[in-house]
């Protein structure tokens, strides 16, 4: 009989328990201590027993079972070709606010894959709408201890979020959340917000429902809805103005205080973007709580400013030349300027060109920096005064590539623009030294 979880060993580490007992890349793991094992969670939690019986079938079908004692922290040394040992679970919904409906045909097959997966929110940090989660796997989150949980919750009436994830489900899944607080799971949240759908009003209620939640909801971000060009045939959606950020960031900072006074956390936070849009400062450092949604874009800029004034402080300036250049999205790019010129005030003979990306690809109300193509910095790059190096951020790329979103490389950018292209970590102290043309390990010994 077929069993549901059977999971290929993919590599077994020299001198390990594993290969010891003869376990081979391409034998299958059927279970541990009689059960089925699911996932890695379930892998994990079982390899911890210091008594061990292991179901281990050979590629010619030949079943060993193996019984093992090991100290509990011992490794098996088994290694699986997948992350999870399991498939990822796609999303059941088809929400109006869809960042990937919105993508144009053409991309890499990954950027069209839509993840809803529990799992991955606590390896990865991503956001489940609770939607395809079972009993057993709330079970299974507050018996391993997996937490946080993001959830994207984008409202608490549940009529408007059948409405807005198109799910007649959607609205009953948020009675999950009531189990994993009764499970004392920690929890942290988001808001998609959609003009004249979940916003005024319905925001204010959401904000208030998800209070009940606290101190195990840690932490709820507001975020404005990303539309690209390519909304044809999907739910209309305006933008947010300038006027409608400025009333967003005032509800969010009214509920701030009332939550700091009462809590001694502010909780509920603004996406940095509200505050480009409202041509405001992003708040200090104190507000964000220690960055609990630094992914989500919630407090990055402000980070990134802090950790560059503690670098150039550091610097002592000097009279070295250079000319360099650097390129970001719309919504950083005023905070880079001023780096920049900072820079440029301790090294006189230092100059940086900086240059904002408008995002023509996706659209330009795309600002942030993670969504800026090759193509888009290749057109509008050409020509300008790059000097020397042209600086890129990371977040550019593709994890651990050095590839675009739309699958040109770094290399086929430098070639096109004729400029040395360095790829700049994301923290400020990072920065500052690529600015000044400082070696980061230098830097470190100073």
């Amino acid at each position: 009989m077929k069993r549901k979880h059977e999971h290929i060993v993919e590599n077994v580490e020299k001198d390990s328990i594993a290969e010891e007992l003869g376990i081979e890349p391409g034998d299958r793991l059927l279970s541990i201590n009689g059960q089925e094992i699911e996932d890695i969670f379930d892998y994990q939690y079982y390899v911890e027993d210091g008594e061990l019986l292991l179901l281990i079938e050979k590629p010619d079908g030949e079943q060993w079972e193996l019984e093992i004692e090991k100290d509990p922290d011992e490794s098996l040394g088994i290694g699986f070709g997948a992350g999870l040992m399991d498939e990822y679970r796609s999303c059941c919904n088809r929400c109006i606010f869809c960042f990937i409906d919105q993508m144009p045909p053409g991309m890499r097959d990954t950027l069209y894959f839509k993840d809803d997966d529990s799992r991955l929110s606590f390896l990865q940090g991503n956001y489940v709408t609770l939607t395809n989660m079972s009993e057993h796997d709330i079970d299974r989150i507050i018996r391993y201890r997996l937490e946080p949980i993001n959830i994207s919750f984008q409202t608490t009436n549940q009529e408007l979020r059948c409405r807005m994830l198109h799910n007649r489900f959607a609205g009953d899944a948020l009675k999950k959340v009531d189990l994993l607080y009764q499970g004392g799971i920690e929890m942290n949240g988001q808001i998609v917000l959609c003009k004249g759908v979940n916003d005024g009003e319905e925001l204010e209620r959401s904000i208030r429902d998800l209070t009940g939640y606290l101190p195990l909801l840690r932490s709820v971000s507001v975020v404005p809805v990303g539309l690209t060009r390519f909304r044809d045939g999907l739910y209309p959606l305006d933008p947010f103005t300038k006027e409608d950020a400025q009333k967003v960031l005032e509800v969010i900072h009214r509920w701030q205080k009332k939550i700091y006074d009462e809590y001694g956390l502010h909780f509920i936070h603004a996406g940095d973007e509200w505050y480009l849009l409202a041509e405001e400062e992003v708040p200090e450092e104190e507000r964000y709580d220690g960055y609990l949604q630094l992914e989500n874009g919630v407090g990055m800029l402000r980070l990134l400013f802090n950790e560059f004034d503690e670098r150039l402080a550091e610097m002592k300036g000097d009279d070295r030349i250079r000319e360099l250049s650097a390129a970001t999205g719309k919504l950083a790019f005023p905070y880079i300027k001023r780096m920049a010129e900072r820079i440029e005030e301790k090294y006189p003979g230092v100059k940086i060109h900086v240059y904002c990306i408008r995002n023509d690809f996706f659209g330009e109300r795309i600002t942030v920096s993670g969504l800026v193509t090759g193509q888009d910095i290749m057109a509008q790059l050409k020509g300008k005064e790059l000097g020397s190096t042209l600086l890129l951020p990371c977040n550019m790329l593709k994890a651990d590539e050095d590839v675009f979103l739309d699958d040109l490389t770094v290399k086929d950018v430098s070639d096109a623009l004729q400029v040395r292209i360095d790829i700049v970590k994301s923290s400020g102290r990072d920065l500052a030294d690529a600015f000044a043309g400082q070696d980061p390990e230098a830097a470190r010994r100073e």
